[in-house]
């Protein structure tokens, strides 16, 4: 079994107005920031930094003339497009840091359209500067779907998570809801409707919840991903324990990414929270009754040569007995991927622990 740290380096890092106890405050806040703001394409020579009046920040001038000023994510986009360093230039004086802005864009870069988002309310902010085709999935979209399918995330069955299984009032010290100006995650599960499974550990029967992890970016920041994943407990750190059956997919934002958001992932989100615990009981029961011939090459096949021992070690010391079906695989795999440090290799191998439980149907 694995222990996800995604939801508490979130719940570790967000200061008190990135963090949201609802679904419903989460989307009245994206419905309002989507509404008051504005995309479009412009040419890189029509970008144009000034400073500000009192000389101690910067402002950028688009080809209608109105003046945005950047958010610390979007000042950086800029000066990547102007190839010139971003922590370099905020230590400048506003009038050379424009300046240096201005040259890389007018005469490093071929003339190149910039896709630009720009927010216009209470201020007028710049919120990222993209490539023409960036294919933006609004935040509003993803919290609306999820609002829709499981209300304001705090009182129905896929809610906040508990703390040790437990319910808990959702405040911003415990909640898994977050977002700032550049990106969103949220964490949600399910634990009312917890999955009984027999023999799960040392011949005990045991039960797992559902859960689940979306984050997103409107202005470049991150791909749009969903996790999908079984576990036992949440801690009061948002540590998610006995963590198995990992799924994750991601979509990078090019221009399909909005049809494929509709077209892939929010059904796939939908039958997830609307699956049968019985299909699921079904699944673990079939990988436990399903008998592995030969273990050394199934996981070397699988797995690979080198850590085929390794995980017939991590088994035995986990199980105290050797591996001998689907279900021993999944658990030899994911009981290894626990101790591995670096986030892609770890989820790489919990992956393919998936795909060994998809065997047994």
């Amino acid at each position: 079994m694995a222990t996800l740290m995604k939801a508490s380096n979130q719940w570790a890092s967000r200061p008190d107005d990135e963090r949201f106890t609802s679904l419903t405050a989460m989307l009245a806040h994206f419905g309002n920031q989507r509404d008051h703001s504005r995309e479009t394409v412009v040419s890189s020579r029509r970008i144009e930094a000034v400073p500000s009046e009192d000389h101690k920040s910067l402002l950028i001038v688009g080809d209608k003339g109105i003046e945005h000023a950047p958010t610390h994510w979007s000042f950086g986009q800029l000066s990547q497009l102007a190839e010139a360093p971003a922590n370099y230039l905020r230590t400048l004086p506003a009038e050379i840091s424009a300046d240096c802005i201005n040259y890389g864009l007018k005469h490093k870069r071929n003339i190149e359209d910039v896709g630009v988002l720009v927010y216009d309310e209470h201020s007028a902010e710049l919120r990222a500067a993209t490539g023409p085709r960036y294919g933006r999935i609004w935040n509003s979209d993803i919290v609306g779907s999820m609002v829709r399918q499981f209300g304001d995330g705090v009182t129905g069955s896929w809610r906040v998570p508990g703390e040790f299984g437990k319910a808990v009032v959702v405040d911003k010290s415990n909640t898994t809801l977050y977002a700032s100006d550049r990106d969103m995650f949220v964490f949600l599960a399910d634990e009312t409707n917890r999955i009984e499974i027999p023999n799960r550990r040392n011949g005990s029967s045991g039960s797992l919840a559902r859960g689940f992890f979306v984050w997103n970016s409107e202005v470049g920041d991150k791909t749009f991903g969903l996790g999908t994943f079984l576990f036992d407990y949440v801690c009061m750190n948002r540590i998610v324990w006995g963590a198995t059956e990992y799924s994750e997919i991601k979509i990078r934002h090019t221009v399909s990414a909005p049809d494929r958001w509709l077209g892939e992932i929010l059904p796939a989100l939908d039958a997830y929270s609307n699956s049968s615990v019985k299909s699921i009981t079904d699944g673990v029961a079939a990988a436990q009754a399903s008998r592995v011939d030969d273990v050394d090459e199934f996981l070397a096949k699988r797995f690979g040569k080198r850590l085929a021992p390794l995980l017939k070690m991590t088994h035995t010391a986990e199980e105290n007995r050797p591996i001998e079906t689907l279900w021993d695989v999944t658990t030899a795999a994911t009981a290894y991927a626990r101790g591995i440090g670096r986030t892609d290799d770890r989820v790489a191998i919990e992956r393919i622990a998936g795909d060994v439980m998809a065997l047994a149907a």
